[in-house]
């Protein structure tokens, strides 16, 4: 069975202030080079981008991490990746700290971790 990890890239960033509301694109782009290198236990690293972070890292795929840039809400993007690849019969875990967001994904048959487990992982 193929793991698929999707990272709420503005809730992650956001858990700890380290100045990332100055420059978004920068701290999407720190987040997604350490999602390169990560030694994380899924076989699928989803990162889920919205608004200015969009402009830190180009959509597509590196290597295992594939980037999606949200249309519009990114709570939105991060159900419809995690549903589908929940359909696909893969095993989800979604990182996000936001509880409604957490909701929803379960919903969907995906596993919900907070953020300090993701940067616990990327430290």
């Amino acid at each position: 069975m193929t793991t698929v990890l999707v990272v709420d890239g503005a809730n992650v960033v956001g858990s700890r202030p380290d100045g990332w509301w100055k420059d978004r694109a920068g701290a999407a782009r720190r987040l997604h080079e350490r999602l390169l290198v990560a030694d994380v236990p899924q076989d699928e690293v989803v990162l889920v981008l919205e608004g200015a972070a969009k402009g830190g890292v180009r959509a597509g795929r590196d290597a295992h991490v594939r980037t999606v840039h949200a249309k519009g809400v990114g709570d939105d993007t991060i159900v419809a990746e995690a549903r589908a690849a929940a359909q696909r019969g893969s095993r989800v875990t979604v990182v996000t700290a936001d509880r409604m967001l957490q909701a929803r994904v379960q919903g969907v048959g995906a596993l919900a971790v907070g953020p300090s487990w993701l940067l616990d992982l990327t430290d």
